[in-house]
């Protein structure tokens, strides 16, 4: 047995002997925050229905048993007036996160919630249910693709603070798979955990923990709800039905099986609602805010798309059958005046001198897209808007059908807003900007570069999509600024641009920074704390996931259930922040042992099991 530390840059011995004094390293980037234990990934909602909303939090402590957790929620942030309220349990089969569907709530109501086990309280999140009947306004938040790699999350942190949002809406590429520097701007202090490639498990519930420590990631989530469908890095890049791009069968396993991996994780970590629990990969649903808006979440990615190809196959599934009748009833159906569609990849034509520039997008799809656009013409559905992410830059498109007129906007069928990455990088396009508008006349607007977030802004008279920049990723410090504004007048089906941004309403009051029903929840002992110890039962080796909240000294063992250590590792002195330790025990008898990690502050514990 051994213990690698520091994503393998230090290895221990079997008998614990250090080999070589650990230094301070990208892995200890960020320290837990000691004022929300035990709650250190913050809070969630999202799938906001007019009588219903998902609430979202992930509790951290030494425990093996099942957790019961408090929450309630109220219309006040000193919560006077408690409308709801009860106790949720979870343990390891759910990774300890929480997720309730609070129901029995007012329609078009701001509401705040928290949790709270033995004392210790959540932060206060803020929510807010669907509205129904009539509705003047309304303003969606829109991102899409943070690699945690490629920057800091800037687009969060304005967006959490900017109170003129109703919803989020993220169009997938939460996480990406990729080991530490397999895709990667290599900033320090912003480096991947786990260090592997994720395949397994542990491995997708380790990147999602990863990723929600995140300070501007979690006040957003505790600001507005989240509306979230997945693209293809919540499992491997340029996945489909039946495989990926990045993943290879013979070394990574069976794709049914990692699929399901990062669907459960995905599931656990998110505040997602599943539309039928007796199929977790069907994941495309809908949202109605009133008689303003209809929302479509389509899954283009995983549910039931063919592998991408020649754009001359015209058999070829992105939507697949059933979700694309779906799709076509609800549009025909709906009485909403804004038809929205939220998912993943380009539906536009984006061409180089008549030739595709990316066969992974609609164009690779063409009889999908005709499908579509023949349902939207031949039933007369007006209004649709399209928001679409995944290829990290900023789009504003008609849609053209057969008879488009590019000078005027005639023969339309809608419009097409996409989001650039929230940092990931841009893909490099083989021609300029301004060719690129020039070939494709459909195309009103191009950023190639810049990275931030979209504002859409509904009203009776408009839909209109204001993009946000950022001025850079890779620095912790930054400005933002409007960059650009493109709407559709209601009945127009096509783009006019807009002279300024569209003018917000008004809000009520975001959720306070801690919770003052407890004040801050920090313990003059900061002890060490175990986020996590995958996979629990392990076969050869695990992964400890814990957090100094001050540099100092720090010892790892391992022992069996009879107090007999099998490790007893110095590891020196250490820089606070989170960490990350590789266990090898194949070696090991199967059994139950205890992990436990002391420093000068205290010792914890956390149980795992060996089996067979």
């Amino acid at each position: 047995m051994k213990f690698i530390y520091s994503l393998g840059l230090l290895l221990f011995s079997f008998v614990g002997i250090a080999q070589e004094q650990p230094t301070p390293n990208d892995n200890s980037r960020n320290s837990l925050d000691p004022a929300l234990a035990p709650f250190y990934h913050g809070v969630a909602s999202g799938d906001p229905l007019p009588q219903a909303v998902i609430i979202w939090t992930r509790i951290t402590l030494s425990e093996t048993d099942p957790i019961s957790v408090n929450w309630r929620m109220a219309t006040d942030t000193l919560f006077s007036n408690v409308v709801a309220s009860g106790t949720a349990t979870t343990d390891s089969s759910a990774d300890w996160t929480i997720k309730v569907d609070v129901t029995g709530l007012n329609s078009d109501t701001w509401y705040y919630y928290d949790f709270e086990y033995n004392g210790g309280r959540s932060l206060i999140g803020r929510t807010r249910t669907a509205p129904v009947g009539g509705v003047d306004h309304l303003r969606f938040g829109v991102v899409s693709c943070q690699s945690y790699e490629h920057g800091f999350y800037h687009a969060y942190k304005e967006m959490a603070t900017r109170n003129d949002m109703d919803c989020i809406l993220h169009l997938g590429d939460y996480i990406y798979e990729y080991e530490t520097g397999g895709y990667s701007s290599n900033i320090s202090g912003r480096t991947n955990e786990p260090a592997n490639e994720i395949i397994n498990l542990s491995d997708y519930r380790m990147r999602y923990s990863h990723y929600r420590l995140d300070p501007d990631l979690r006040a957003a989530h505790q600001q507005y709800p989240f509306i979230i469908i997945w693209d293809d890095h919540e499992t491997a890049n340029n996945s489909y039905r039946d495989g990926a791009g990045n993943h290879t069968e013979g070394s990574e396993g069976l794709w049914v099986d990692r699929k399901a991996y990062a669907i459960q994780a995905n599931t656990e970590w998110l505040p997602v609602r599943v539309p039928d629990p007796s199929d977790p990969e069907k994941r495309y649903r809908d949202f109605s805010f009133g008689d303003l808006a209809q929302l479509e979440m389509l899954d283009t990615r995983l549910y039931d798309r063919d592998e991408q190809g020649s754009g001359t196959d015209t058999d070829r599934n992105l939507l697949g059958y059933e979700q694309r009748h779906w799709l076509y009833d609800n549009l025909s159906n709906s009485t909403a005046q804004w038809k929205v569609i939220g998912q993943q990849v380009m539906v536009a034509p984006l061409t180089a001198f008549g030739i595709p520039v990316n066969n992974d997008q609609w164009d690779g799809y063409p009889a999908e897209r005709d499908s579509l656009f023949d349902h939207l013409v031949t039933n007369g559905i007006d209004n649709t808007v399209i928001l679409t992410g995944d290829i990290h830059t900023s789009w504003a498109n008609d849609l053209p059908g057969d008879n488009y007129v590019a000078s005027t906007g005639d023969g339309s069928v809608g419009v097409e807003f996409v989001v650039t990455s929230v940092t990931s990088s841009s893909f490099p396009i083989p021609v300029g900007q301004n060719l690129i508008i020039s070939l494709n006349p459909h195309i009103k607007y191009a950023d190639l570069t810049q990275k931030g977030y979209l504002i859409l802004d509904l009203t009776a008279q408009a839909a209109q999509s204001d993009w946000y920049y950022v001025s850079n990723v890779t620095q912790p410090t930054f400005t933002s600024s409007w960059g650009a504004g493109w709407l559709t007048n209601d009945g127009d089906n096509h783009l006019s641009q807009a002279s300024q941004p569209a003018v917000a309403g008004t809000y009520p009051p975001l959720a306070p920074v801690l919770n003052p029903s407890t004040g801050v929840n920090v313990f003059e002992n900061q002890e060490p704390v175990i986020l996590s110890a995958y996979p629990n039962p392990f076969l050869d080796r695990f992964v400890v996931q814990f957090n100094m909240f001050e540099d100092g000294p720090i010892t790892i063992q391992l022992a069996d259930m009879t107090g007999k250590v099998i490790i007893n590792t110095d590891l020196g002195s250490q820089p606070s922040g989170l960490h990350y330790l590789e266990v090898e025990a194949a070696s090991a008898a199967t059994g139950i042992y205890v992990v436990s990690i002391q420093t000068r502050s205290g010792v914890v514990y956390r149980r795992i099991m060996k089996s067979n």
